[in-house]
């Protein structure tokens, strides 16, 4: 549906020039078209007629609207606090929508229950998504005239743009194509961040946040795109992110809202989880100025409007 090469936009943040790849301009308004494309067209070639998945929202819409233009039934199970807008989403692309009642870890058992009588095109466990995101990756290379970054930073939940990214990285780097990974950084909110205790404790994988660690006021976080509090790849995104020096970043709750103010100011209007990755790239460079840095916006506002209005 034309995604891909989306703009690679050079903004300057107190004085440091980032370049911003601007993903939230894919066809359903998020960079998870980018497995979908790829995940959905290789569910057409294996001639399978339905499909389950779980998602935060976006995840589900990129799937649905893969779908419904390749002629495939699908089923997206999403968490009752889903923000309307892709709840609206899903529904237009003909999807049947399920909200499930409890957490989002609730919703991906209640997903992975049908799945075992329905292939499950899952952005979190299935392979062929990754092979999606990993084009972050190669359109960056393309993109900076067939180099790379000195550093990364992307929002992390279930990591997967973040181990899309790498994994495209790795494959230019095995190719002979370039000499090295970028160093990665993913970015966590404080409400619900398992990598980021993780990293810091020195773990090789993450322990599931209970509600009562994750909660810091009665409400949870804005970036409901990144509150997956047992990432199922856990292991994985440390490995990914000790492998290139990286790091793993937690932004507050006024963090975010400030950065999503300060963009629309810039003139973008971004999603909380969006914004949690700017606040995270702020926070970074109040500490490392040198390099080259790529960051992103990967989903639209739009798509929590009636959770912005009341941020």
């Amino acid at each position: 549906m034309g995604e891909g090469l989306t703009p690679l936009e050079e903004m300057n943040f107190n004085g440091n020039r980032v370049l911003m790849k601007i993903d939230y301009l894919f066809p359903t308004g998020s960079y998870k078209d980018r497995g979908a494309t790829v995940l959905i067209s290789k569910t057409r070639e294996l001639g399978i007629k339905k499909v389950v998945e779980d998602s935060s929202g976006n995840a589900g819409s990129a799937i649905a609207a893969y779908c419904a233009r390749g002629g495939i039934r699908c089923e997206i199970y999403v968490p009752e606090t889903t923000s309307l807008g892709k709840l609206v989403q899903i529904q237009a692309y003909g999807a049947t929508l399920r909200r499930i009642e409890g957490s989002r870890e609730r919703t991906a058992e209640a997903a992975m229950e049908v799945a075992s009588r329905v292939y499950y095109a899952s952005h979190c466990w299935n392979p062929f998504f990754l092979h999606g995101t990993k084009t972050f990756a190669f359109e960056i290379w393309e993109q900076m005239g067939w180099k790379v970054p000195d550093v990364v930073i992307l929002p992390v939940g279930h990591g997967t743009l973040f181990l899309g990214t790498y994994l495209g990285f790795k494959e230019l780097r095995e190719a002979g194509m370039v000499k090295r990974i970028p160093r990665l950084v993913g970015v966590q909110s404080t409400f619900c961040a398992p990598l980021h205790q993780a990293f810091r404790e020195g773990w090789k994988e993450t322990r599931p946040i209970k509600k009562s660690v994750r909660l810091e006021t009665e409400k949870e976080t804005l970036a409901e795109g990144i509150a997956i509090a047992n990432p199922v790849r856990g292991r994985q995104i440390l490995a990914a992110v000790r492998e290139t020096d990286g790091d793993v970043l937690a932004v507050t709750e006024r963090e975010i809202v400030a950065a999503m103010k300060e963009m629309g100011r810039r003139g973008h209007f971004i999603e909380p989880t969006s914004a949690a990755t700017v606040a995270g790239l702020k926070k970074y460079l109040k500490h490392i100025k040198k390099g080259v840095i790529v960051s992103t916006m990967t989903g639209m506002g739009l798509k929590a409007a009636g959770k912005i209005n009341h941020s």
